[in-house]
Parts: C-alpha cells; sequence; structure tokens
C-alpha cells in the first residue's frame, strides 16, 4: 500500500506539488492538511509573503540560512532583486543537475552531488550549493554511470515533456550538461512570485 509522504503534506501546505510522485496525491487533495484544512480562512499580507517564501525555499531545496545569503547577494548585484536570486538559485550544482534531467527532483539531485557522483569540468565537486558559471559543463564520474539512476536519465526519463531550459545544452547519452548563460526568469520553471519575496525579507 502507498503510503503519502511527508513531502506530500508539505506539498499541500505550500499549495504546490514538489515532486512528480507528490502530483497525484495533491489533485486529490488540493488543500492543506490538518483537520481544518479545508476550512477558509484569512490569510495577512505577511502570510502571503511568507508562503511565497516558503515555495521559492523548499523549489530549490535550500535552508532559510541559504535563500537569505543569496538573497543578500542579489540585493548587492545589478538589475532587479528578485530575478537576481531566482538566477543565482538556479545556478546551484544541484539544481542544474536536475533541469539537465540527470536526477528526477531536485531531492535526488542534491544526494548524487553529495555522495561524489557529479563534476564539473571533470573535477568532481560534492557540494550542491557550488554556483556555476557560463561555460562549465556538469557531468557524471566514470564510475558512476552504470548506476540505475543514471542509466535512467540517459533514457531521458527525467527531462517530461517539455523542451527544456534554453540556457542549458544537454547531451543525456553522454551524462553531460553545460550551462550556456545566465538563466532569465521567464525560463526558470519556479512557482513563485519572487517579488513577495523581496518585499519579505526587505521588511
Amino acid at each position: 500500500m502507498n503510503q503519502s509522504r511527508p513531502k506530500v503534506r508539505l506539498s499541500r501546505a505550500l499549495g504546490i506539488p514538489l515532486t512528480t510522485k507528490c502530483v497525484k496525491y495533491f489533485e486529490r487533495r488540493p488543500f492543506p492538511p490538518g483537520v481544518h484544512g479545508r476550512q477558509r480562512r484569512k490569510t495577512s499580507d505577511y502570510q502571503v509573503r511568507l508562503l511565497e517564501k516558503q515555495r521559492l525555499r523548499h523549489q530549490y531545496n535550500v535552508s532559510e540560512t541559504q535563500l537569505r545569503r543569496t538573497f543578500d547577494e542579489a540585493v548587492r548585484g545589478a538589475g532587479k532583486t528578485g530575478e537576481s536570486l531566482v538566477a543565482l538559485l538556479e545556478r546551484r550544482l544541484d539544481a542544474v543537475v536536475h533541469r539537465a534531467g540527470l536526477a528526477r527532483s531536485i531531492y535526488q539531485a542534491r544526494q548524487l552531488v553529495a555522495h561524489g557522483h557529479i563534476t564539473v569540468d571533470r573535477r568532481k565537486v560534492d557540494r550542491p550549493s557550488y554556483r556555476l558559471r557560463p561555460g562549465q559543463v556538469v557531468g557524471v564520474r566514470e564510475r558512476s554511470r552504470e548506476s540505475l539512476p543514471f542509466q535512467l536519465a540517459a533514457t531521458g526519463a527525467n527531462r517530461g515533456d517539455g523542451p527544456g531550459q534554453p540556457y542549458l545544452s544537454v547531451d543525456l547519452t553522454a551524462l553531460r550538461a553545460t550551462l550556456l548563460r545566465e538563466p532569465a526568469r521567464h525560463e526558470v520553471p519556479v512557482i513563485c512570485d519572487e517579488q513577495l519575496v523581496v518585499e519579505f525579507y526587505s521588511r
């Protein structure tokens, strides 16, 4: 018997499915968990902004400290803070591994990186927070290529039906992806109003 996992409860609380496995559970019960989940509750401006921040944080599987540090860096950079924040998060190694289709979820991508299966420019990198620069190549270590997760990835099992991200050049048969340029906000498939995140941290 299939049991709903904690990520399903988290998905329902956030109002978005965090993984493909969560989709069927979320569609069946698209309301917050708990006995009062169906009841309409009054929402404050603070709660709306907090929810958007939590949505962004959990879609990238980062801690509050990591997200705040990235926000502070985005504030110091050029351009719109919200768009810069998303672009910085999208350039994380675990995010690129996930977007390239080398992992089925951001959670699996983080695990694969932390376990030393991923290389950047042919050198092993085991920090999920490592930030890629345009032109850098992400690959899979030779000794890891025969493992089942990467055999499935090579068949395109993790890419879905979408066209992929235009800021990435992906060769799944070679288990390789290249970051071509900085990602633009409209190209990043995250469900979040980043301006509300900026307002949350700027309060």
